[in-house]
């Protein structure tokens, strides 16, 4: 008689183990359908509108007391970059009136970059490598690309923390 109760409490453990993890499977699937929910309320909400007052005011907002002005525009050279200790950023100006910012902590081993040269933002601590027009890795031991801050370029060419 054991075999028929050892088979019955398997029956129940399975169909019990079934049950709850459909349960978790169902959890999950909104937790799922929650997340991408969140994120388009979030960007048409507050990044579309926001991005677009401050192109079309970094002159005006800025002196009015927008961020602080971290460099200026003349002094980034095109093609290349200029690392601001310290802040801990690299502004880089990939191409003709186009500027970007980055950290300048490399995502290796927390090193500060030290230069911008042929393209290129350089780590001199294990020699990795990141492009100037979007921080990607170009030579590694790096794996993950500097982080981007977000800038404002000013008519008077102050470039400042967004």
């Amino acid at each position: 008689m054991s075999d028929p109760t050892n088979t019955a409490r398997r029956t129940v453990l399975a169909a019990g183990a079934a049950a709850l993890a459909g349960g978790a499977l169902t959890a999950c699937g909104s937790d799922g359908e929650k997340a991408p929910e969140s994120p388009s309320a979030t960007a048409p909400t507050v990044s579309a509108p926001s991005a677009q007052p401050d192109t079309s005011q970094p002159a005006s907002s800025q002196p009015a007391g927008g961020g602080k002005a971290i460099a200026k525009a003349a002094d980034v050279p095109v093609g290349g970059g200029t690392v601001l200790k310290e802040e801990k950023l690299v502004v880089t100006q990939p191409t003709a009136g186009s500027f970007r910012c980055f950290s300048a902590v490399c995502t290796h081993q927390g090193c500060l970059v030290n230069k911008v040269a042929d393209g290129t933002i350089d780590c001199p601590c294990h020699g990795s490598k990141f492009a100037v027009a979007d921080g990607a890795v170009t030579k590694g031991p790096a794996t993950r690309p500097l982080p981007e801050k977000k800038i404002t370029v000013g008519s008077d060419g102050s470039i400042s923390l967004a």
